[in-house]
């Protein structure tokens, strides 16, 4: 059963919609309606604030940061329809380094990709578009937008990991890396995108059809060295899809999927392990569930715990 490590007094405001951990699980940031975002440390069970980040004019949907590599970076979404980039530039001392202002509505879900690609990062928003930031350096950053990624409005992305493709070419070195991520969206689809290096353009190269309500999360797992891709949504419509592709070649389009299960309420969130071998799921059952795929291909629960309400 999952055990609770320590609990957090945020004393934000209002609802809070988002937490992450640090890359060293040190630090957390969290975010929420009241429109900041919080950092605290997180040592021993014990809670420590250090900073309160304050920019955004509306609900702070979600957070991401990068990788560790490219210094203290956090980024944030919200429904002022901008992504923000905070940068720690002495210790506990952040600072607003670019501001992303042009999506037409809320930016619901933002996504670091891998750092194999350098500093990227991908933002999805209810105007239906999808962008694509990607750091020139000295805070300077070039945006791809891909319009009309979902109709309605785009609720989730994620990065697929940085992983050759095997392709014919049996030599590891030269293998190429192909730079994807996964959308999901209001119009109940779940959609994979990759980067078209001689166009220079983001194209949509599969839909994966299946739920029958908006998809309100994705997650590509983590690579575990298997010749196998998952990625993970949740809905609406109370389910949550395992997508399964078996092919690791550069125009791959086998993708099955299975039902891991239908639950009792609008599913929110999916995230997958460090590993990639277990998934947790959250939703409006105020339950957190942990699965993991047996010998048979079959997704069991292995743990759940519910929330405190109220």
């Amino acid at each position: 059963m999952v055990s609770i490590l320590a609990q957090v007094d945020t004393s934000h405001d209002d609802m809070i919609h988002d937490s992450q951990m640090d890359y060293y699980g040190t630090r957390l940031a969290t975010c929420s309606s009241d429109h900041t975002v919080k950092v605290f440390e997180i040592v021993n069970g014990q809670q420590r604030l250090l900073a309160t980040l304050v920019g955004h004019e509306g609900p702070v949907w979600q957070l991401g940061w990068a990788h560790p590599k490219f210094a203290n970076l956090l980024a944030s979404c919200s429904y002022d329809k901008r992504v923000i980039i905070w940068k720690e530039v002495s210790p506990n001392q952040w600072d607003k380094v670019y501001e992303h202002i042009t999506h037409d509505s809320s930016v619901n879900s933002v996504c670091w990709s891998p750092p194999e690609f350098g500093l990227m990062l991908v933002c999805g928003s209810s105007d239906g578009a999808i962008s694509v930031l990607t750091s020139q350096g000295d805070s300077n950053w070039d945006s791809k937008k891909i319009t009309n990624a979902h109709s309605v409005g785009c609720n989730a992305v994620s990065w697929a990991p940085a992983i050759p493709l095997l392709g014919n070419n049996s030599d590891t070195m030269n293998r190429q890396i192909v730079k994807r991520f996964v959308s999901g969206g209001c119009d109940n689809l779940v959609k994979i995108w990759k980067y078209d290096e001689n166009d220079e353009k983001w194209i949509e190269e599969q839909r994966l059809e299946s739920h029958t309500d908006w998809v309100r999360d994705v997650a590509w797992a983590p690579s575990v060295g298997l010749p196998k891709s998952y990625i993970a949504s949740c809905s609406q419509d109370r389910r949550v899809i395992i997508w399964i592709n078996t092919m690791d070649s550069p125009n791959s389009s086998n993708w099955s999927y299975k039902v891991l299960n239908t639950f009792d309420d609008v599913v929110w969130h999916v995230s997958w392990s460090v590993m990639g071998n277990i998934l947790a799921v959250s939703g409006g059952d105020n339950k957190v569930s942990l699965w993991k795929e047996n010998f048979d291909g079959n997704w069991i629960c292995i743990s759940d715990m519910t929330g405190n309400k109220g």
